[in-house]
């Protein structure tokens, strides 16, 4: 089980935990962090994070919504998001 740092327009707000096999929206949604949501398949782009630091394992996205450039920047879908360590990201609610 990893913990993973929550930032919220630039506030540390909540701590949760998720483990390796599970992924990130799935296990943020169960403790309370309110990602945005839409096709749950890498496809929409509504839960894109950024993790700042940090090791993960990024499954299949659509690079319509997740261009290259944003890869190099560790950006990444919360729906296929799998922390491989503890990691800290970076949530934009707007």
């Amino acid at each position: 089980m990893y913990t993973v740092q929550v930032e919220v327009d630039g506030l540390i707000g909540r701590i949760i935990k998720c483990s390796g096999t599970e992924d990130l929206l799935t296990a943020a949604r169960r403790q309370g962090i309110a990602i945005p949501l839409g096709c749950r398949g890498g496809g929409c782009g509504m839960c894109k994070i950024q993790v700042i630091e940090g090791s993960f394992n990024r499954g299949t996205s659509s690079l319509a919504v997740l261009t290259e450039v944003d890869r190099k920047e560790n950006y990444s879908l919360a729906c296929k998001t799998y922390p491989q360590a503890d990691i800290r990201i970076k949530i934009d609610i707007s």
